[in-house]
């Protein structure tokens, strides 16, 4: 009986500890697939223009600090105003004399820029300046020297506008640049076939037209202004007021034209000497005979 009961007891006691036993499951934690991240394409604006406060940034750098792209920058900052100035006195847009400069000059880091500041590879013929030998075509060859930049712009001009064999350019119209272009490879300007490409690929990537735009719109307004003044003195005439000084008047072309003496016209206007300023009112009359007309 006893062992019994003892059993008994076992059993139920065993019983008691597997219910009381803990099942631990261990779960694995899934991995969330990572976020997609969309990518936005930026197109990038092919035309590169060209801003005072860049160039002026740009500037600042040291050389060898500087991209292709950051020195022609530069060098259209630094020489555009003289291209302007060309245009002007020789009628060479100014969006080809930049572009040859970039492309002739390593955007004005080349090695014959360096040492002889010719931007224009421009080479001796009938020159009887400074001279440095440069390998070319041909090894050491001759090739202009000038002391400052503004010299080698103003040869370029005048080496275009005094050979015949360029007259042809200046037929063409001052924005139709792509005619200049390939108008200097076919008068025998470059070599390379592909110099009239290589000219207009500047002039349009870096908007070089805008120069000669520039240029012209000046022109334009200053031939208003002629007329302006050409009216001023139909009035002044119509009116016996006097004469209003024109660009190129000297006093004695002004008392040809009324008759009267340089004197005369000096001490009508109390002048002291023969400046005169152009748009300045002179009388070209005594005092008592203006009263005397308006009577």
């Amino acid at each position: 009986m006893k062992k019994c009961i003892a059993l008994l007891c076992m059993t139920l006691f065993l019983i008691s500890c597997g219910g009381n036993k803990k099942v631990i499951t261990t779960s694995r934690t899934k991995r969330t697939a990572p976020g997609h991240t969309s990518v936005t394409k930026v197109e990038r604006n092919t035309t590169e223009i060209i801003s005072e406060d860049t160039s002026k940034e740009i500037a600042k750098k040291p050389a060898t600090a500087l991209s292709y792209k950051e020195r022609v920058q530069q060098y259209i900052y630094e020489f555009s105003g003289i291209a302007k100035s060309e245009m002007k006195a020789y009628g060479i847009p100014a969006s080809i004399t930049l572009a040859q400069g970039i492309l002739e000059s390593g955007a004005g880091y080349g090695d014959l820029t360096s040492r002889a500041k010719n931007h224009f590879g421009i080479k001796c013929h009938d020159w009887e300046g400074d001279r440095v030998y440069h390998d070319d075509d041909r090894l050491q060859e001759c090739f202009r020297k000038y002391n400052q930049a503004s010299e080698s712009f103003r040869d370029h001009s005048l080496f275009l506008k005094n050979r015949k064999r360029y007259a042809r350019l200046f037929t063409f119209n001052q924005k139709d640049y792509k005619s200049w272009a390939r108008g200097l490879r076919e008068a025998g300007y470059a070599t390379d076939r592909k110099y009239p490409e290589k000219l207009i690929g500047i002039i349009e990537r870096y908007q070089l037209y805008e120069f000669d735009n520039e240029v012209l719109g000046k022109r334009n307004r200053k031939k208003s202004n002629k007329k302006e003044n050409v009216t001023l003195v139909a009035v002044a005439d119509s009116q016996n007021r006097g004469h209003v000084v024109q660009k190129g008047d000297t006093l004695y072309s002004i008392s040809r034209r009324y008759e009267i003496s340089v004197q005369e016209l000096k001490t009508f206007n109390n002048l002291a000497d023969n400046n005169i300023k152009v748009g300045q009112l002179l009388k070209v009359t005594a005092e008592n005979e203006e009263e005397e007309d308006f009577n």
